[in-house]
Order: C-alpha cells, then sequence, then structure tokens
C-alpha cells in the first residue's frame, strides 16, 4: 500500500502516524487510515513493537467518504502516478470523471455502479499546498461533523431507554400500591366479618345464660313447691296459655307452626364457637346433624346427640326422623351437641 502512504505523506502528516495508522488499520485502505489519524491526532505515537493490527471489518460502501471528489482529492494529495505507459489517467466514460489511476477508478466504481472506463491522455493537475490544506481542513471539518451527529444519536438513545426505565418503575411502584389496596380493603372486611361473628357469639352466650338463670329459677320454684305441699304450676303450659290468644281477639304476625326456616344455634358440649345454620322447618333434625359434621371432623352423624337447656330435653335418635316443626324447635332453638 505504498500509494496510501505516498498520499497520507502528501498531506503533511507525521511519518511515524501514518506507520501507526497504516498498521493499526491493517492496510485496508486510505480512508480508514485517514480516520484513525484524525481520531487518534491528540495521542503520542506509541512504539512499533505495541502496534497491532486491527480485526475491524473492512469499511463497506456507506462507511466512507460519499463525495467521489474527496476520494480522489485524498489520492491525488499524494503525487502517486498511474501504472501506465501511454495513458496519463483513466475516464469514465458514463460521467465524464478523471482519475489519476485505475485504485480510484476501481473505488469511483463500486460506490457509483459506473463500469465503463477508458484510457485517457488527460493529466490530472496535481493539487496546490493551499488546496491540499483546504481539501484537508474539509475532510476534518466532515470527521467533527460525524461525530457530533453519532454524540447527539447516542444521546437521544440513552434518553430513550431512560425514560423507558422510568416508564416500567412507575408501572410497577402503580401495581404494587393496587395490590397494598386490595389486601387492606381484604383485611378491613375480615376484621368486620370477625367483629359480627363476635358479638353474635357473645349474644348467643348471653341468651343461654339468662335461659340457664331461668331453668334454675324455675326448678328451685318447683322443689320450694314440693316442700311446702303447694301445687306445681307447668311453666311451659302457663306459657303457652299466656301466649295463646283470646278467642274473640284477632290475631297478629305469624303462629310458630306457620314459619318456613328454622333458625339453630348449636354449642358444642366440649367448648367452643357455635355453629348457627338455617334450616327448612319441615327438615329431619338429621339434617342438623350433617350440618354439623361438615363443620368439624370430632362429629359423626351416627354418633352425636342433641339435647336443650330450656325446656330441658334429650333428644333420642328416633327423634332425628322427625321434622324441626315436630320437636317444637320452630322458629329458633339452641342445641347442645355431644360428639
Amino acid at each position: 500500500m505504498a500509494g496510501d502512504k505516498d498520499t497520507l505523506l502528501g498531506m503533511g502528516f507525521d511519518p511515524a502516524r501514518v506507520e501507526w495508522a497504516l498498521k493499526a488499520t491493517g492496510n485496508r485502505g486510505l480512508q480508514p487510515a485517514m480516520d484513525h489519524i484524525l481520531e487518534n491526532e491528540s495521542q503520542p505515537v506509541p512504539s512499533a513493537e505495541n502496534v497491532s493490527e486491527s480485526s475491524a471489518p473492512a469499511p463497506s460502501a456507506m462507511d466512507v467518504d460519499e463525495d467521489e471528489e474527496d476520494a480522489e482529492a485524498l489520492r491525488s494529495l499524494g503525487g502517486v502516478t498511474a501504472n501506465v505507459v501511454e495513458a496519463k489517467s483513466i475516464k469514465c466514460s458514463e460521467c465524464g470523471k478523471i482519475f489519476k489511476n485505475t485504485a480510484l477508478a476501481e473505488f469511483h466504481a463500486e460506490k457509483s455502479g459506473h463500469d465503463q472506463f477508458e484510457e485517457s491522455t488527460e493529466e490530472v493537475k496535481p493539487l496546490t499546498e493551499e488546496e491540499k490544506k483546504e481539501r484537508l481542513a474539509e475532510l476534518r471539518a466532515k470527521m467533527a461533523e460525524k461525530r457530533s451527529r453519532k454524540t447527539i444519536e447516542e444521546a437521544a438513545e440513552q434518553k430513550a431507554n431512560e425514560q423507558l426505565r422510568r416508564k416500567a418503575g412507575k408501572d410497577l411502584h402503580k401495581v404494587r400500591e393496587d395490590l397494598q389496596a386490595k389486601e387492606a380493603i381484604k383485611e378491613a372486611q375480615q376484621k368486620k366479618r370477625d367483629k359480627i361473628e363476635e358479638a353474635k357469639a357473645r349474644a348467643a352466650v348471653k341468651a343461654q345464660i339468662e335461659a340457664d338463670k331461668k331453668a334454675r329459677a324455675e326448678k328451685a320454684a318447683r322443689e320450694k313447691a314440693l316442700r311446702e305441699g303447694l301445687p306445681i304450676e307447668d311453666a311451659g303450659a302457663s306459657t303457652l296459655a299466656a301466649a295463646a290468644p283470646h278467642p274473640g281477639a284477632s290475631t297478629s304476625g305469624v303462629a310458630g307452626k306457620d314459619f318456613k326456616e328454622t333458625r339453630l344455634q348449636i354449642r358444642m358440649s366440649t367448648g367452643g364457637q357455635p355453629y348457627t345454620t338455617s334450616l327448612p322447618s319441615d327438615s329431619p333434625l338429621s339434617a342438623a346433624a350433617e350440618f354439623l359434621a361438615a363443620q368439624t371432623l370430632t362429629v359423626s352423624v351416627e354418633t352425636v346427640t342433641f339435647a336443650q337447656h330450656f325446656p330441658r330435653k334429650t333428644f333420642s335418635r328416633s327423634d332425628f326422623s322427625k321434622s324441626l316443626r315436630e320437636l317444637g324447635l320452630t322458629p329458633s332453638a339452641v342445641l347442645i351437641a355431644t360428639p
């Protein structure tokens, strides 16, 4: 590549930098060597032993200067003569451009796609020192413009990537906030349900305590009547008599036998939270047993028994086939279950 070296030396570059550029670019041509010199003009020239040949691929047509006249100028700056005998130049028959040697003609053919060339006796006039300086200044300006354009493109790309990163971060933050809000709503709803259940449980316990007090008072009254020889009043009969309407009076409300559903609260004899359900009044007592067995594994439909504290009563296995209405559990009742 003596032609490239002579051209670069003719442009006024330092010989050591020319040798460095040609070796570093692997003698791939004038344009890569020119780019290397301009890019490293502020760097000190390393020793020849420390210079390794670049493994970059040969430049494509898009990597070199797009102006054919710049390529001609690079060759003409070195004063390289064509290796011809009679002709002084090579002329493109399609566009009329004159080239000093075959290398420049081939370069022109590769870029323009022209394939019609002929030898010419016209001589390519060498550039003056002033023209050389002008061409060199133009080349450096183009190189600076290319670097500036590349810097702007990199900055724009970096900005776009940063915007994408921020948007992704905002989206992730919003998803987390939505999940936290949903969890807070679920927790509040669960607390509300727990409070309602606790209130129901306290009310059931309170009602059971009152029922137990009343049963104890009735028992004490009966025992006292037996001791004193007084007639024993049936509390259940008196209650029914008080509740029965007068034959001539109009009835208001619905009689107990007309309730379609029966609300049951089932408490375990072993303790624990009561179980509440509503069953059709015509359902057998075994339906309550099946409901309880579905709630806890300690209960079996075949062995569980039910009892009432008030009025005090224990239901036998034959009662399990009777309806809740027949057993007097309508419209509501509290049962004590023994596994």
